[in-house]
């Protein structure tokens, strides 16, 4: 094998990983618009059926502690660890936590909204952002009650 041919071969490599990471990057542009659509839809339908927004939480990463936060939203799961809030952004709701959180409040950052929630965590419990959204919408404002609704758009 002569020099020039370990040049190409290095160049194709370098070439075909930034082939690979550019429709990784594009794959994953679709999925947060396809997430951020269903998320729209869930504030839309959450709106129209009444469901009152709530101050929410955030729980310390060592899990020890609530903090307030300025967000007002919906709780999509049982644990309150993840919400959408009035204005349609995802927040995971765990955060550093300490001194400062306790006194002036958390504030937890909005992040793409996954399809898969729950994907690739450790109790193997995966369930797609749709279903769970519906599950909300149909729990209503106590989540003992089952209204019915709009379907969630379909992707």
């Amino acid at each position: 094998m002569s020099g020039d041919d370990g040049l190409d071969w290095a160049q194709r490599q370098r070439r075909a990983a930034r082939v690979h990471a550019e429709a990784d990057a594009r794959r994953r542009a679709a999925e947060h618009a396809e997430a951020a659509e269903i998320v729209a839809w869930f504030v839309a339908e959450a709106k129209r059926r009444g469901l009152r927004p709530t101050p929410l939480t955030a729980r310390s990463c060592a899990g020890r502690g609530r903090y307030r936060t300025r967000l007002t939203g919906w709780y999509v799961d049982r644990a309150r660890t993840r919400a959408i809030d009035v204005d349609g952004r995802w927040h995971l709701l765990t955060v550093p936590g300490g001194l400062r959180a306790r006194l002036l409040g958390a504030e937890p950052e909005p992040s793409p909204p996954p399809l898969i929630v729950g994907e690739g965590g450790r109790d193997g419990e995966s369930v797609p952002l749709r279903a769970l959204l519906s599950r909300r919408l149909d729990a209503g404002d106590d989540e003992s009650d089952s209204p019915t609704g709009a379907a969630a758009p379909q992707g």
